[in-house]
């Protein structure tokens, strides 16, 4: 299902772009580190089928603290509940969703964050990215912050959710980290491409002009 239409501008180079009243929290547009494009958006319950889809792809590596479940029955029942309970975003390129992150319940002070990227999608930043827009969703709905749980031999996640601004706050089994809202990334997650990136030059083929015609609906 490809929601790019309603979802990003009309151009992909944010540099002049400072945002509207009718923004999201974060610009939904995002380009990976190896310069391919991607939606990042609010999940809806018709989401199911393609993130089912996206969940076939994941083997025993892929998976923390038991997710998604092995089975396609209860993959089905978890992503149900998810969409449902939780406040959930996902990353597509090319109309494919490759990526899932969520926080639940959604209705409490410090709900835990998950974040999922298709095995074929890991390494180009869209973890990263996801992350900063579930924190970026988290602030603008007043929440006091989030938590998450991580093994602690997942070093690549852990340096993920650092970046991000999660700190270490207790040690078990797995570790849990903790981000509070009112910290300054959880702001700065929310500025505008032109604010956090400053002004830069047009991509190969766009032009200025186009860059300055953004009307966003739902960015």
């Amino acid at each position: 299902m490809d929601h790019d239409g309603p979802a990003a501008c009309e151009g992909w180079n944010g540099s002049e772009c400072e945002g509207t009243p009718h923004c999201p929290p974060r610009c939904p547009r995002f380009v990976d580190e190896t310069g391919d494009r991607w939606t990042v958006r609010p999940a809806v319950r018709e989401d199911a089928a393609a993130l089912a889809e996206m969940y076939e792809g994941f083997g025993g590596d892929d998976r923390a603290q038991g997710l998604p479940p092995v089975t396609r029955e209860r993959r089905a029942e978890w992503i149900e509940s998810t969409l449902a309970d939780g406040c959930n975003v996902v990353a597509e390129r090319g109309g494919e969703v490759l990526g899932h992150a969520t926080y639940t319940p959604t209705d409490a002070a410090r709900p835990e964050l998950a974040v999922f990227v298709h095995p074929t999608a890991q390494g180009r930043g869209v973890g990263t990215e996801l992350c900063r827009h579930v924190i970026a969703n988290a602030a603008a709905a007043g929440g006091d912050g989030l938590e998450l749980h991580v093994e602690a031999g997942n070093h690549v996640a852990r340096r993920v959710y650092r970046n991000v601004g999660f700190e270490l706050v207790e040690r078990r089994h797995a570790l849990r980290m903790a981000l509070d809202l009112d910290d300054p990334v959880a702001t700065a997650v929310r500025w505008p491409p032109l604010a956090r990136e400053g002004p830069a030059a047009p991509a190969a083929g766009e032009s200025p002009a186009a860059d300055r015609s953004h009307a966003p609906a739902d960015d």
